[in-house]
């Protein structure tokens, strides 16, 4: 009798278990940016060591800055390539920061160290917002 009793429950399982579906809800809720940035939109901090350039992102909304993620990446060559920031290449270490509305970019020395570096340039920024479900 615990035999059958013990086929039964395995088989009640089994079917209970196979009639499970996992069910993935796949979402668009990315947006890419693409900036143009010119040698003249960078400035240079007022203690002359490092630079910065300032993007409006109106899209980069309370919801993304708290819950959500921004990913940066630059492109120095017309696109061939793109460098994922943070990062270092060049001698110089680029790295980001956002609030609502804004993403500022920084440029400085990857030691620190003085000389500062020059105007990093004319690049390609490309941003891309990713929003959350919560």
């Amino acid at each position: 009798m615990k035999k059958l009793l013990s086929i039964i429950c395995v088989a009640i399982l089994a079917v209970t278990a196979s009639s499970c579906k996992k069910e993935t809800v796949v979402s668009n809720n990315t947006l890419t940016r693409v900036f143009d940035l010119k040698s003249t939109d960078w400035k240079q901090t007022s203690d002359g060591v490092s630079w910065y350039a300032n993007l409006n992102i109106p899209e980069l909304d309370n919801q993304i800055h708290l819950k959500g993620g921004v990913l940066v990446s630059i492109s120095v060559d017309g696109e061939s390539t793109y460098e994922q920031i943070p990062e270092t290449f060049g001698g110089v270490a680029y790295s980001y920061s956002h609030q609502p509305g804004q993403l500022q970019l920084l440029a400085q020395a990857y030691d620190g160290a003085n000389p500062p570096i020059s105007n990093p340039g004319a690049m390609t920024v490309k941003v891309v917002l990713i929003d959350s479900n919560d």
